[in-house]
């Protein structure tokens, strides 16, 4: 099976000698981490329990393909989905609702409200089944501060390169429904919660900010977040003391609930490892957790790989994951595998038969119709015979202009999956 985004994601590299090799190699990895499959699959090896009523909660990017696929293993009660881009469900019944992305909005405290609501019809008899995927975090909010400063919160820790879990510690600590509060609505409800993990690591508290999961972290890391990003004067005085503190591991109500992840970036990094040897490749895992700065992250990924060609036979392919940040600088367009995939060009640069690929498994990369980009070892030349530097791109954030402009822009369109970032470099 080769996921949907395949043909497009082909398009995009089609310019390139070995495209169909490379295509198959980052299909395999999208393929491994097909929510729908995922969820048939745990399901099969783990059958719910007879006698009790079941409801869906589908929280996420993946969230319309993990509803339906528990829907076609069982009959459901009823089904709540939240997501970012709705598709049609042959579930009956089923609400669905379209949250907003990246920044929390009115959409995402309407599905924060409609959430509560459909917890209240839970009793201790029923068994929900939450489907979580990354993006949940922002698409739904039951916050304790209006959703406005919530906003400025938001996109003043995005801006300053705050990772992904540092977000949603703050969030966790804002929220009714984070943290392990969506458990305090269920009504005693045996939960089974079934994640698609997004975040290094596979942090349940993380994933989505913990709906379902206990909460290690306290008020006091929220407020050094704060501080570490020399945000407290520049937010909403609302937000430091509405932070309240999340439920912790050893909590009682934990104890009718399985949080179970069933895929993630370290799946889909296996998945790729085992094409590419199919295809004659030595493939090698470098790296399954990556953070830091996008710019920091291309460049040393790129010398890692510059370095490899001197020590390891062709053809050979390191596979890396994770994600990275971008601290905006400047007013460009862009989104963490573009810059990332920039600041390896000047790196790449005049090397023979190369290729760095960086993108995102959801196959959206910041406010960009683009997943991500690739570079060659003529990328460089091609950009300066147009007149373009990458240093000036890169401290303009604009690293979409940059690739645009030399068509090595990947597109496949929303995936349908949330498995953080792909980082390959191929060496043919």
């Amino acid at each position: 099976m080769l996921f949907a985004p395949y043909p497009l994601l082909l398009r995009s590299l089609d310019a390139h000698p070995q495209a169909k090799l490379v295509t198959h190699v980052l299909a395999s990895a999208f393929d491994s981490v097909e929510p729908g499959a995922a969820v048939k699959k745990y399901l099969r090896d783990h059958p719910l329990p007879a006698g009790r009523k079941i409801f869906a909660f589908g929280l996420g990017k993946a969230a319309c393909a993990m509803t339906q696929a528990l829907a076609d293993e069982t009959p459901l009660a009823d089904a709540l989905v939240v997501t970012k881009y709705a598709s049609n469900l042959s579930v009956v019944p089923v609400t669905v609702i379209e949250g907003n992305h990246p920044t929390p909005g009115e959409a995402s405290l309407q599905a924060g409200i409609a959430t509560q609501k459909f917890l209240s019809h839970l009793t201790q008899d029923d068994l929900l089944v939450c489907l979580i995927s990354g993006g949940g975090s922002a698409l739904m909010t039951a916050p304790r501060i209006p959703i406005t400063d919530l906003q400025i919160l938001t996109s003043g820790l995005l801006a300053c390169g705050a990772r992904i879990e540092e977000i949603n510690t703050l969030r966790r600590h804002l929220d009714e429904l984070k943290g392990g509060g969506l458990l305090s609505l269920a009504n005693g409800a045996h939960v089974l919660t079934l994640l698609l993990s997004d975040v290094a690591g596979d942090s349940l508290e993380a994933i989505a900010s913990g709906p379902t999961a206990p909460d290690p972290t306290t008020c006091a890391d929220a407020l050094a977040i704060i501080e570490k990003f020399e945000l407290k004067d520049k937010i909403p005085a609302s937000i430091i003391p509405a932070l309240k503190e999340t439920l912790k591991p050893d909590h009682p109500i934990f104890a009718r609930v399985i949080n179970t992840v069933i895929a993630g970036n370290s799946i889909a990094l296996q998945a790729a490892q085992v094409q590419a040897e199919l295809q004659g490749f030595k493939a090698i895992i470098t790296n399954s957790v990556l953070e830091g700065e996008a710019r920091l992250v291309g460049y040393e990924i790129a010398m890692q790989f510059k370095e490899s060609l001197q020590k390891m036979a062709r053809p050979f392919c390191l596979l890396a994951g994770g994600e990275s940040t971008v601290t905006l600088r400047g007013v460009g367009r862009g989104g963490r595998n573009q810059e990332l995939a920039l600041a390896a060009v000047d790196v790449l640069a005049g090397l023979e038969d190369v290729l760095l690929v960086a993108v995102s498994t959801d196959g959206e990369d910041g406010p960009t119709d683009a997943a991500g980009a690739f570079v060659t070892g003529e990328t460089a030349q091609e950009a300066k015979s147009l007149g373009m530097f990458t240093p000036d791109y890169l401290l303009r954030n604009d690293a979409y202009s940059f690739f645009d402009q030399i068509d090595q822009l990947l597109k496949t369109g929303p995936s349908g999956t949330n498995v953080n970032d792909l980082v390959f470099c191929f060496a043919f």
